[in-house]
């Protein structure tokens, strides 16, 4: 086996999902929508995590957010509450944003 395919085997389903955010926003930007619209907030949480971690992880969007890292960590934890500010922030910093839509109503 190449050093490569060992590498490759050896990495986590986390660091495999991180890196297919990392290599395409759109997916990212396609996750986060699922969640926000099937999941809970503990789901959005970890979901939002994953996908900071692609942006360069907490401490650096954080800085980009001009959001406190230690404050960060745990509005994202599986306790955490974010702040609309905060949220809206770590978005902007990912190149994302909040928007509303409209759902049908059968």
């Amino acid at each position: 086996m190449s050093r490569k395919a060992a590498n490759a085997a050896s990495r986590s389903h986390e660091e495999a999902t991180v890196e297919s955010f990392r290599k395409d926003p759109k997916l990212a930007t396609e996750y986060l929508n699922a969640v926000l619209e099937d999941g809970d907030q503990e789901e959005l949480l970890l979901a939002l995590r994953r996908v900071s971690e692609a942006h360069g992880g907490i401490p650096t969007l954080a800085a980009r957010a001009k959001l406190n890292a230690t404050t960060l960590y745990r509005t994202l934890s599986r306790r955490g509450n974010p702040e609309l500010r905060s949220l809206t922030a770590l978005l902007k910093a990912m190149g994302m944003r909040l928007a509303v839509e409209r759902i049908s109503r059968a």
